[in-house]
């Protein structure tokens, strides 16, 4: 039997961040992740920061390549009815975000933890917890060299993604889902952006987003159907749909190379208890929110940020206030961003055969656009100052 203060399951940018900010205030933990190194380096994920996400980065010693790499967004643009409206998040609320891959994030995440020493199991299987009401849990897997491990803990991090074991270990889950009639098609092309910033655009065809990964590579979303197979778009249909979505007078699309393209579904998904026992849940294992307003990231990041100072005061210093009252923080953090993405969902994708519906998405995107109060909630939510 090993022995650990804090077992972490999962790899991603919350178990990793999660590692690394436990370890600044001294406490040990492990880390074990099912895929392998390469394919957690790989995954292409979000790339829109808070500039919440960017500070708690930052404070932790981990900007390094953020500070040279990531791109600044003072707003985004809103497009619709062939008019694009520009959103200025500094005059609206003296904030930015921050455009940085989350493969890049991972990539900072683990060079970071294996510099200070720490073991990271990857590409183990038959992951289990155990006694996780008992004050010794019990981290179980199989190592990649197939050897059986297991490790007692004094806590046990749950941050193992919406397919992982953790929140099955749950007892009495209640969980709050919706999932919506479309997809997100989502492209990686080597062109240039066309845009210095955000497009978001309302379409009758249904919706379409130009993001930015660098200023040589293009990220670009398109509304499909749900169920939508990716084998049925070819690259020339993604560009001519995406050359009517976002076609407006004067204004050129760039098209390149498609390095890879694949269709997401869109869900909203909160489980509750965040935390049973001695097991505490944080990011997608807990929630998932479609990604119209780039919260997924962020959400994890704001777990974090509060599950890594909770569990430093009770292990290091046994003050367990701030671990008890994790789950109630956590998720009025949760409940608001599951609000605005669901908002910024409702607002934008096309739901074919409703005229009513339409009218109404344009009534509240010409207020979002022409009230400066609607604009402020828009620019709150979407940077992160929006109080919880």
């Amino acid at each position: 039997m090993e022995r650990t203060q804090v077992g972490i399951i999962g790899a991603g940018p919350a178990g990793l961040l999660l590692s690394h900010l436990l370890a600044l205030a001294g406490i040990e933990s492990v880390v074990v992740e099912l895929r392998s190194r390469q394919h957690c380096e790989q995954r292409q994920r979000a790339g829109l920061l808070e500039a919440g996400t960017v500070a708690t980065l930052r404070d932790a010693g981990l900007a390094k390549r953020l500070d040279v790499e990531g791109i600044e967004h003072g707003g985004i643009y809103l497009q619709y009815a062939g008019e694009r409206h520009h959103l200025d998040f500094r005059d609206l609320v003296d904030r930015t975000v921050t455009i940085y891959a989350q493969t890049e994030i991972v990539k900072d995440l683990i060079a970071a933890r294996l510099a200070a020493g720490q073991r990271i199991d990857f590409s183990i299987t038959d992951t289990s917890v155990s006694d996780v009401d008992s004050s010794r849990p019990v981290l179980r897997y199989v190592d990649e060299a197939g050897a059986a491990r297991a490790v007692e803990c004094d806590v046990i991090a749950g941050c193992d993604g919406f397919h992982g074991i953790s929140r099955a270990a749950v007892p009495d889950v209640v969980a709050y889902e919706r999932a919506y009639p479309f997809s997100w098609l989502g492209i990686i092309a080597d062109v240039a952006p066309s845009t210095d910033e955000l497009i978001y655009a309302h379409h009758p065809d249904g919706f379409a987003l130009h993001s930015v990964r660098t200023p040589h590579v293009s990220r670009l979303y398109l509304q499909v159907p749900a169920g939508e197979a990716i084998g049925s778009w070819s690259d020339e249909r993604i560009w001519e749909n995406l050359q009517k979505r976002f076609a407006l007078p004067g204004w050129t699309l760039r098209e390149g190379p498609i390095r890879e393209k694949a269709i997401t579904p869109m869900r909203s998904f909160v489980s509750t208890p965040m935390r049973y026992g001695r097991l505490f849940l944080a990011g997608d294992a807990a929630h998932i929110v479609p990604p119209t307003g780039a919260k997924g990231l962020n959400l994890a990041v704001s777990d974090v940020a509060l599950l890594a100072p909770a569990l430093v005061a009770w292990l290091r210093d046994g003050d367990p206030s701030l671990a008890d009252t994790y789950p109630e923080r956590a998720l009025r953090r949760v409940w608001r961003a599951t609000h605005f993405s669901w908002w910024m969902t409702q607002m934008l994708h096309a739901v074919p055969g409703d005229a009513f519906n339409t009218q109404l998405q344009l009534s509240q995107l010409r207020y979002v656009t022409a009230s400066r109060p609607a604009a402020v909630t828009l620019a709150e939510n979407y940077t992160g100052s929006a109080p919880a």
